[in-house]
């Protein structure tokens, strides 16, 4: 029997939405509208990783954070919950862990290693905010079936990855990365939609996603001049964060996807 199939075909999802420099009143409502779209779904707010008791109960979890570091014992709950069949929808700003250092750039500390081995990579840096390409990596995917090579005005990330990672977008860069004490990279490709599996869980991370309003620099500046959405004005974007939430509920594979659809129709049908 399924964990799902015990409650009933309730579905318990936490998500967590807070941190720096990003607006994150719209995301954690853009997200909360995508949840709503599963009936099943029933959806746990917190801004930070220490309630381990809701995270214990949940089928699913989605993050949208920036700067938010687990204790040491959140961390490993985290990596454990995976490891024990949880999935983890992980999007933007959630592996970033950012300081103004000494030399008066950017650094990233090594904080909070089982969280970022857990999620499968930590940001380093990002060039300015400018149009770039996002290409398909794998395109046999369900999970970017059908979804053709776009451009995206966001932050790149260039991350250090840990473990294998199944990469599903990527795109390439080479060039600088200003502010940042990693300012300087050499031509490659970089991970921009990918599956970390750990044990019987796996990670899903999605980079996009960059968003900010006036006031979300405080306190490095009083008012920010433009409302930035990056991939949230895209469709493609929301596409892959639907696909995203189905992944966390349930295997996509093409078994599962048919039965969800015959469920529904089926559900059509007797209403």
């Amino acid at each position: 029997m399924s964990k799902h199939a015990s409650r009933a075909g309730r579905i318990n999802c936490v998500l967590i939405a807070s941190g720096d420099w990003h607006d994150i009143d719209f995301a954690r409502l853009e997200l909360l509208k995508l949840l709503a779209e599963d009936q099943r779904i029933r959806v746990r707010v917190f801004e930070d990783y220490e309630n381990l008791e809701a995270l214990n109960d949940a089928d699913m979890l989605i993050t949208y954070t920036c700067n938010v570091v687990p204790s040491m014992v959140a961390q490993e709950a985290l990596r454990e919950w995976v490891k024990a069949g949880g999935r983890w929808y992980a999007l933007h700003g959630t592996n970033s862990i950012i300081r103004l250092m000494s030399s008066g750039l950017y650094g990233t500390p090594d904080w909070a290693p089982h969280f970022v081995e857990t999620l499968g990579s930590m940001f380093r840096s990002h060039p300015p905010i400018a149009p770039y390409k996002v290409e398909v990596a794998n395109a046999d995917h369900p999970l970017v079936a059908g979804i053709e090579p776009f451009e995206s005005t966001d932050e790149l990330y260039l991350m250090q990855t840990y473990g294998d990672l199944d990469v599903l977008l990527d795109a390439e860069f080479e060039g600088e990365a200003p502010g940042f004490e990693e300012d300087q990279w050499q031509h490659g490709r970089h991970p921009v939609f990918y599956i970390h599996n750990m044990g019987e869980g796996a990670v899903l991370y999605l980079t996009l996603g960059h968003c900010r309003h006036h006031f979300d620099m405080q306190p490095l500046l009083d008012y920010w001049p433009t409302v930035d959405r990056c991939a949230w004005d895209l469709p493609v974007f929301y596409t892959l964060l639907r696909r995203g939430i189905q992944w966390a509920v349930e295997p996509v594979d093409e078994e599962t996807s048919a039965a969800f659809e015959q469920a529904k129709k089926q559900a059509a049908e007797n209403a």
